[in-house]
């Protein structure tokens, strides 16, 4: 499958997910390649008078919210967010996520936090039937001690800890944090890893999106597929 073909699948559920923005609406606009689909998609219906604020996690989807015109909000404001919208790494059947290969997944899951319903998009090839194995588990720590921070992630995890460059130095975070990434063969109980790595000074988040998402739009092959999540 080329990758031609998979971003056509992101599209299609960048597309199905405007469907659930109503005028008026305050939006928390995700970063990465899916959500650059949607963000360009959103600037057509304000440019055909759809009246929104977006609410953005990064830098880069700040610039390409602003260049297809959507209007937003000052990123230290005390936000009402109606819904946010995001892709993902990683989708197991209970909705869990692992999220933050581009880098911005503090920023993705406070906006995420702060929405009354978060949104996510993903082609089909992002669910899995458990969360981990094939893609790593980011986690933004602290600069100062991070090698003693990570020597506990290891612990708690019992598998390998690669501190994420970029150009051969460590790759910061638009907050000035680190990342590394754990190779974690098989994730079955998220909530209490995320727990356990959250409660390890040092971490200042974690790739893990635990009972956060509401709905899940997928990009297939033979069509898009809306899945709800079950009432918690």
């Amino acid at each position: 499958m080329t990758s031609h073909n998979l971003d056509g699948f992101k599209k299609a559920a960048a597309l199905k997910a405007v469907e659930f923005v109503r005028d008026g609406m305050v939006v928390g606009l995700g970063t990465g390649s899916t959500a650059k689909h949607l963000v360009i998609a959103l600037g057509d219906h304000v440019r055909a008078g759809m009246k929104l604020r977006g609410v953005p996690t990064s830098q880069e989807t700040a610039t390409l919210a602003r260049e297809v015109g959507i209007p937003l909000l000052d990123s230290e404001n005390r936000w009402e967010i109606d819904v946010a919208i995001d892709g993902a790494d990683q989708v197991d059947p209970g909705f869990n996520l692992i999220k933050g290969g581009g880098g911005a997944l503090l920023k993705e899951k406070i906006v995420a936090a702060s929405a009354k319903q978060f949104i996510v998009m993903v082609d089909h090839t992002k669910q899995v039937p458990v969360l981990g194995g094939s893609f790593p588990l980011p986690i933004e720590v602290i600069p100062f001690g991070w090698g003693s921070t990570a020597r506990e992630i290891e612990r708690v995890t019992k598998s390998p800890v690669i501190l994420r460059t970029r150009q051969g130095a460590p790759f910061k975070t638009e907050a000035g944090h680190f990342i590394v990434d754990v190779q974690i063969n098989r994730i079955d109980q998220p909530a209490e890893l995320e727990t356990a790595l959250n409660s390890i000074p040092g971490v200042v988040g974690t790739g893990l999106f635990v009972g956060r998402t509401n709905i899940v739009i997928v990009g297939t092959p033979q069509g898009v597929q809306t899945l709800h999540a079950p009432q918690r």
